[in-house]
């Protein structure tokens, strides 16, 4: 267990506390000041998780520390991360469902493209839209988390050009990976 999978694994421990902060009610009697601290807790939580996976795959690569483990496991926390995101806004209305269910269903189906490819002894590396895609979801996730009052006047508007937008990317990237390594499917009928 070195250093970046342990810096994975921390990244999979604070899921669940950004969502205990993210979803819980602030303490009785604390009022609106303790629903904005619960909301930059969670917002930092999330930051930080974030940006272990950053770290992680740079250490992993500038230390050679690269392990079986930790390909399997970085990209998996990246997706329990931002799916986890993905649902706690839909439990709490700041996400619509469709949306949810279009990102999701996107980042199963990229993981068993890459499944069907490693059986195969393809290695398929993140497409430039797939990084893009990766931003575009970070940035919703922190816009629909802000506790400013001020991004209340905005919120509503620039939430759904986020959302249009970072599912377009999202549908985009799907069908990038799907053309570039159809390879993998003439494969499959054999």
């Amino acid at each position: 267990m070195n250093l970046p999978n342990k810096i994975t694994l921390l990244r999979v421990i604070l899921i669940p506390a950004f969502l205990i902060m993210y979803l819980s009610q602030p303490l009785s009697g604390i009022g609106e000041v303790g629903v904005i601290l619960n909301a930059w807790f969670a917002l930092a939580l999330f930051v930080i998780a974030a940006v272990t996976d950053a770290v992680d795959g740079y250490l992993a690569r500038k230390l050679g520390l690269v392990t079986n483990f930790g390909k399997l496991m970085d990209p998996l926390a990246d997706k329990m991360l931002v799916c986890a995101a993905f649902i706690a806004f839909t439990a709490t209305g700041n996400l619509p469902a469709w949306a949810t269910i279009i990102l999701i269903s996107r980042e199963f189906y990229v993981s068993g493209l890459r499944q069907l490819a490693l059986e195969q002894k393809i290695v398929l590396a993140a497409s430039t839209s797939a990084k893009i895609k990766t931003t575009a979801q970070i940035t919703l996730i922190i816009y629909l988390m802000l506790p400013f009052p001020f991004t209340y006047l905005f919120f509503q508007p620039v939430a759904l050009v986020l959302i249009i937008i970072t599912t377009i990317i999202s549908i985009y990237s799907a069908v990038e990976y799907t053309y570039k390594n159809r390879i993998i499917f003439k494969e499959q009928k054999q």
